[in-house]
């Protein structure tokens, strides 16, 4: 329905670190979410087959090295992911190895957004819940995990007599 969801799309379904100088316009969208809009849930979703992360996969070592002038910046925020996928599954086949970095893609994302000031306030006063999604469209198969919840309410403090 009309005002339940709050959509931004980007190539890999990638959040950057807070920065006010880069990366300005998906800063403003988080910051709209939380502040005005007071979503109570961030979804970060991955999917199979992902080209921008086919080609965080291949980019060269060499980092002076570019093939397209936007794409190869914006996906370099998904490094540690891929950093981490070779690190723990050296020797998996190269499409297996795209599927993990397909979804520790969308971890490294929620991990990002707890480097946003608003986002971390409202985690932290239990307000909002950060979850990570993965769709296959191949077996046309959904799943969803909570990456970060709010933390449960305090109990009250006794009264003193």
């Amino acid at each position: 329905m009309p005002g339940q969801a709050f959509v931004s799309r980007n190539i890999a379904n990638m959040v950057p670190p807070f920065d006010q100088l880069r990366h300005t316009e998906t800063g403003a969208v988080i910051e709209y979410a939380i502040k005005a809009l007071k979503v109570k849930n961030i979804l970060v979703i991955g999917h199979s087959r992902c080209g921008g992360v086919e080609r965080l996969m291949n980019l060269p070592d060499d980092s002076d090295s570019h093939t397209y002038d936007f794409i190869d910046d914006w996906v370099k925020i998904g490094l540690p992911a891929k950093k981490k996928v070779l690190e723990e599954n050296n020797g998996l086949p190269c499409e297996e190895l795209l599927k993990l970095c397909e979804k520790e893609s969308v971890n490294n994302s929620l991990g990002n957004l707890l480097t946003y000031p608003y986002v971390r306030d409202a985690m932290t006063s239990g307000q909002l819940a950060l979850r990570g999604g993965y769709y296959d469209f191949v077996n046309g198969h959904f799943e969803q995990w909570r990456a970060f919840t709010p933390a449960p309410p305090l109990p009250p403090m006794p009264q003193p007599f």
